[in-house]
């Protein structure tokens, strides 16, 4: 009876969030330990069918860096990273779109679809979804440094995902990029998400990785922020609170506020149900950004 009276309880709590997000669209950027364990791939499918079935429409967009760095050992290809940024040779092209969209894109819509016919995959240059030109970089010292094949964003072209919504499908999109002259490019997928969810007028941007949000103290867990502000991110930034590695995604949140998005997230991906329980539970969970506006 205590097990019923707490599932019902769990429901109870859920219907306020339910209502308020029907009908709304969250885009979820899947990556990290998530991706890696069976187990939390098959979680995350749960969530994302769930989240359908009640009314929310999930966008999910997914990079695929281990599994590429692992296709390319097996090729007999060497990745090359520089300033922490994968260069991407031309002959290597090939192998980041055969990976990103002819593997790690399907597997995950496959995952879905062992729930029934709910998820299609893309890639961003499918209907020109995403616009890219070369990436230009610059090292600490000023100097421009050549990348290769990797890319920025210009324009994402919301038809193509708003048609593969309205027919009822989850879109599940590789962040491969293509230029006005049908070059591809390999584009970082916290940019590409944070420029996907802007041009989508979407309600929440998730990001799954493998920590538990920002920490006030990197080296105490319990330090976990629950809910800031953009700029008192920026702030944290510049006092070197928040680490290297945290802030391509904390930057990508920021433009997404700037951008119009409501709320953007950080949450531990390999957290059982994470998406659930941020989004249709009274506490939460991860980090909360929102623009303080």
């Amino acid at each position: 009876m205590i097990d019923a009276a707490l599932r019902a309880k769990t429901l109870i709590e859920a219907l306020p969030y339910i209502k308020e997000f029907s009908g709304k669209r969250v885009l979820i950027k899947y990556g990290g330990g998530a991706m890696e364990s069976p187990e939390f791939q098959e979680m995350f499918a749960t969530d994302i069918v769930l989240m359908h079935f009640v009314g929310i429409n999930p966008i999910i967009v997914h990079g695929g860096g281990p599994q590429i760095s692992k296709m390319m050992t097996q090729l007999g290809r060497e990745s090359k990273f520089i300033d922490g940024l994968r260069y991407t040779a031309k002959e290597d092209m090939e192998i980041v779109k055969m990976v990103l969209a002819g593997k790690v894109n399907k597997e995950i819509v496959s995952l879905i679809n062992k729930h029934g016919d709910l998820a299609m995959g893309l890639s961003g240059d499918d209907g020109r979804l995403i616009t890219a030109k070369k990436k230009e970089h610059k090292d600490s010292d000023g100097k421009s440094v050549d990348l290769g094949y990797v890319g920025d964003v210009v324009n994402v072209n919301a038809k193509v995902i708003d048609d593969v919504i309205d027919a009822g499908y989850i879109p599940v999109v590789a962040t491969v990029g293509v230029d006005e002259d049908g070059h591809s490019y390999n584009i970082n997928a916290d940019t590409a998400a944070s420029q996907l969810a802007m041009a989508l007028g979407v309600e929440k941007l998730v990001f799954l990785t493998d920590v538990d949000g920002i920490l006030a103290d990197a080296s105490d867990p319990a330090s976990l922020i629950g809910q800031i502000t953009a700029t008192e991110c920026r702030n944290l930034e510049d006092d070197g609170v928040i680490g290297k590695g945290m802030i391509p995604k904390v930057d990508a949140c920021i433009d997404a506020m700037e951008g119009g998005v409501l709320a953007a997230h950080i949450l531990n991906g390999k957290q059982d149900h994470v998406l659930l329980l941020e989004i249709f539970t009274d506490e939460g969970v991860g980090t909360m950004i929102t623009s303080g506006n």
